[in-house]
């Protein structure tokens, strides 16, 4: 077996695949001048017959990072990473061995052979796949800067801060609003065409764009490699607001990409840090910002193989979604990747209401310091939770502690579940003994995690036996939409996941283009309810059950509320309202002609237009 030199001290032994034939190796190696590719990531200053500099593998401040150019080695003294040349691009830009070797051998001008023909005709194509969408990066790119239809688009990236230099910058492009503009620029065959993900085939044979109208964010793998595109509809723009380069595509699966991953290692690797945000625009006022760690998912949730991905290259990641997306991060998931990759979560605690791409705008500072000071993702979920508590009656204390406890209960590890059970009780003055009873009485049996809460609540089977009424509802709308889309709102759907779905389904063209922009978890479920036979749903009833239990919830919150403050007279004329609507409702199935003053009441509650 043959080491592969470049792992820190401790590492694992690895095998040198095959593929690239010895020889040529040994040119590449030979061809290289290892003090040009490393001063492309760190400074280096002659001494003596040695180079020293910064280590651009770990943070420090004093150099011990040591080059010998005569044997085209390095070694550092801080963090004991060593190697040769091809070993400094795999670790410094993610490559596997034969991909640092193809890397190093493009820039010396060396045409390597490979022992299996078949594995070389993949890498190639691999290669002309890349090199066909850098090619429309480019066109689109200069028609952002140079076409006068374009101007729409460049006028609202100067609204959002963006002008030519960060246009180049992240060479941001636009898809001109035309049918087949790009295919005729680039003149792909057909079977590339569609490989490329860039467009398809109609009926009549012809190529066509697949984006159009829209700013193009592109996408690049930790290579440098253009991969796909993100696309932005302008505000007056029609259909949904983003769309990806579809999976469909040879070589991109949004499930796997991280935007900006190819511009925040270098900086991720050195302070082993990695900032995940959810929109490309976050990741460019991040990057303006000084935080040149940022990388965003694209258009989907974070998946292991994201984390596997963010966990080569730091070991500490910080999430900088919105309060609410960051609360509803599927908890199981995260503990699960923290124990399987190594990895530490953070939140960053960003102000209500705000995103990193608007905050990067308004007030980098805050940004920087919400970044700076993130906290680990459990401490962020309890204190969030018990901050929405009224802590300042037994009452409030009780429900605070016991919500805050079903967070804890997530927590595979007893040792930590200890130490927030004495932070708990401490805040809510609560027994510690009794925090602890109420998270046993949380899980649902001996060794078992409490009821998962949050966005992961769709990883249950949604069978046709197990239907609950929200998803009998969005199955009615995948099959029969033009029945109960008009009285279909967020308002009622207790379940997050169901409400993303909704959503998807309101904001998609059809079925597939839901499923496309949607995450797995959600395109899942979608799936599911598609194969369904839905002939047997009634609309007035899976309305009715939606509503009576959305009107319950809220009585039931205004009831709590009420006996908290202590003031029932304010909220009674709402709860008897809703226990009115509640009566009827479970006599009766509901007509659709009159529910609507229901519906806007609640939609009104949802978001905070009722008083009481």
């Amino acid at each position: 077996m043959e080491r592969f030199t470049g792992e820190p001290a401790g590492a694992r032994w690895y095998v040198r695949p095959m593929g690239i034939v010895d020889d040529d190796v040994r040119r590449v190696r030979d061809a290289t001048d290892i003090i040009r590719i490393i001063t492309e990531h760190t400074q280096l200053k002659k001494q003596g017959s040695q180079w020293m500099g910064l280590c651009p593998f770990h943070g420090e401040k004093s150099p011990s990072f040591s080059v010998n150019a005569e044997k085209g080695v390095y070694y550092c003294f801080g963090c004991q990473t060593k190697g040769d040349a091809i070993d400094f691009v795999r670790e410094a830009l993610g490559l596997d061995f034969a991909g640092s070797v193809e890397f190093l051998a493009s820039k010396a001008g060396i045409t390597l052979r490979y022992t299996d023909q078949n594995e070389g005709r993949s890498r190639n194509r691999r290669r002309e796949h890349a090199g066909h969408v850098g090619r429309a990066v480019e066109f689109y790119h200069q028609r952002l800067l140079e076409d006068p239809a374009a101007r729409p688009a460049r006028e609202y990236l100067r609204s959002r801060g963006y002008g030519g230099d960060v246009a180049r910058r992240f060479n941001i492009g636009w898809a001109p609003d035309e049918w087949s503009e790009l295919s005729r620029h680039l003149r792909l065959t057909d079977e590339e065409w569609t490989a490329t993900g860039l467009g398809g085939i109609n009926k009549r044979g012809g190529q066509y764009d697949f984006f159009r109208a829209r700013i193009l964010f592109p996408i690049f793998d930790a290579q440098d490699n253009a991969i796909g595109f993100g696309g932005r509809k302008l505000p007056d723009g029609e259909g949904p607001k983003y769309k990806n380069t579809s999976d469909a595509a040879e070589f991109y699966s949004k499930g796997q990409v991280l935007y900006g991953l190819n511009w925040a290692k270098a900086e991720a690797s050195r302070i082993d840090e990695l900032v995940v945000c959810e929109g490309y625009t976050d990741v460019i006022g991040c990057h303006l910002a000084g935080i040149e760690r940022a990388v965003a998912t694209c258009g989907t949730a974070l998946t292991p193989q994201h984390a596997r991905a963010m966990a080569r290259f730091s070991k500490r990641v910080v999430l900088a979604f919105d309060a609410d997306g960051a609360g509803q991060a599927a908890a199981e998931r995260v503990y699960e990747w923290e124990e399987e990759f190594g990895l530490r979560f953070a939140v960053a605690a960003l102000p209500e209401g705000s995103d990193p791409g608007d905050l990067a705008g308004t007030d980098p500072d805050a940004l920087r310091a919400a970044i700076q000071g993130a906290r680990p993702f459990l401490e962020f979920r309890v204190d969030r939770e018990l901050g929405r508590g009224d802590l300042g009656s037994a009452e409030g204390r009780a429900l605070a502690s016991t919500a805050a406890m079903r967070l804890v209960a997530e927590h595979p590890d007893s040792l930590v579940r200890d130490q927030y059970v004495m932070r708990i009780a401490d805040r809510c003055m609560v027994s510690a003994d009794e925090v602890r009873r109420r998270g046993e009485r949380s899980t649902t049996g001996p060794g078992e995690r409490g009821r998962r809460v949050g966005m992961d609540t769709g990883a249950r089977v949604v069978g046709p036996g197990h239907l609950t009424p929200e998803h009998q509802a969005l199955r009615l709308l995948v099959h029969r939409p033009e029945e109960i889309c008009d009285h279909l709102v967020a308002a009622l759907f207790d379940d997050p996941l169901n409400r993303v779905a909704l959503e998807a389904l309101c904001d998609g063209e059809d079925l597939h283009s839901a499923m496309e922009a949607s995450d797995g978890v959600v395109a899942d479920l979608l799936g599911r309810l598609a194969v369904q036979d839905a002939s047997d749903d009634e609309p007035r009833g899976i309305l009715s059950r939606l509503l009576f239990l959305a009107a319950e919830r809220a009585a039931v919150a205004l009831e709590a509320e009420a006996r908290l403050s202590g003031d029932l007279a304010t909220y009674q004329p709402s709860i008897s309202y809703l226990r009115t609507q509640i009566i009827g409702l479970r006599e009766m199935p509901a007509d659709l002609a009159t529910v609507e003053p229901l519906l806007r009441w609640l939609v009104d509650y949802s978001e905070g237009r009722v008083d009481a």
